[in-house]
């Protein structure tokens, strides 16, 4: 059995003091929960506070992007050294970042190779925009991204990383993808490439989440799919009370 994973990318929300404040709702609202691993994923400037705020407690901490060098003159980036110790997880290749800041399937691959090295577990992004999907291009093209993203990585390595289907048109449009349509689509170009790089054992024991438009009216039909384990979380996750009605609706 795969254990369920709510992640909350906060992206670019939230001063330090808003995401103290909404930190503190929802670790005050999962104290009875369990059978989950909850994320979140604040802004880097407000890492720190979430961690003060959260130590102790069933809530994990990730970062949204990281650079794969471990120092030097890369103004404005942040490495897995950095990262280190102060946080458990790291989204990585999320379609925000490909689109705007023109991150390779390469530069991912690298990535996770550094996540892994500095004991961060990344949240790896992959999916289609709206002309693939319409062109009938969804699977050959998330395969790809899974070869690119997994290339060179041991089986053990691999079981480590969680991969959250995004399909790029569900992202903040209120559109989701099917729950039926989002399944098959992890098994056949996910699970599928993952068995043929490694094994079906693998295959099924590395989690894949959903992400795109999740709320809490939704995500129990997502979870009821047999290869969902769990949502990677945008809009949806900037309020409390949202993202705990999802967190207790992945159970």
């Amino acid at each position: 059995m795969r254990t369920p994973i709510i992640a909350g990318n906060w992206k670019m929300h939230k001063t330090i003091a808003e995401a103290v404040q909404l930190a503190r709702e929802v670790r005050e609202a999962v104290t009875d929960v369990s059978g989950v691993d909850m994320v979140l994923c604040p802004p880097f400037v407000a890492l720190a506070a979430v961690e003060d705020v959260i130590a102790n407690s069933k809530i994990g901490l990730g970062a949204q992007n990281m650079y794969w060098e471990e120092q030097g003159a890369f103004t404005g980036e942040v490495s897995p050294v950095m990262l280190q110790g102060l946080c458990d997880y790291v989204i990585l290749g999320h379609s925000e970042r490909r689109q705007f800041f023109g991150e390779t399937d390469e530069g991912v691959n690298k990535k996770i190779k550094a996540a892994l090295a500095h004991h961060l577990l990344p949240i790896v992004c992959v999916g289609e925009n709206l002309e693939q999907n319409e062109a009938g291009e969804t699977v050959e093209f998330v395969g790809g991204q899974i070869k690119a993203a997994f290339a060179n990585l041991s089986a053990n390595d691999a079981q480590k990383v969680v991969v959250a289907y995004e399909p790029i048109w569900a992202i903040g449009t209120g559109k989701t993808a099917e729950p039926a349509d989002a399944n098959l689509i992890i098994a056949d170009s996910i699970r599928g490439t993952l068995a043929q790089i490694y094994s079906d054992e693998v295959a099924q024991r590395i989690r894949v989440q959903y992400g795109g438009s999740v709320k809490p009216n939704n995500v129990e039909a997502f979870m009821a799919q047999a290869e969902i384990d769990g949502a990677l979380v945008g809009g949806a996750c900037l309020k409390a009370d949202s993202f705990v009605a999802i967190i207790k609706g992945a159970l």
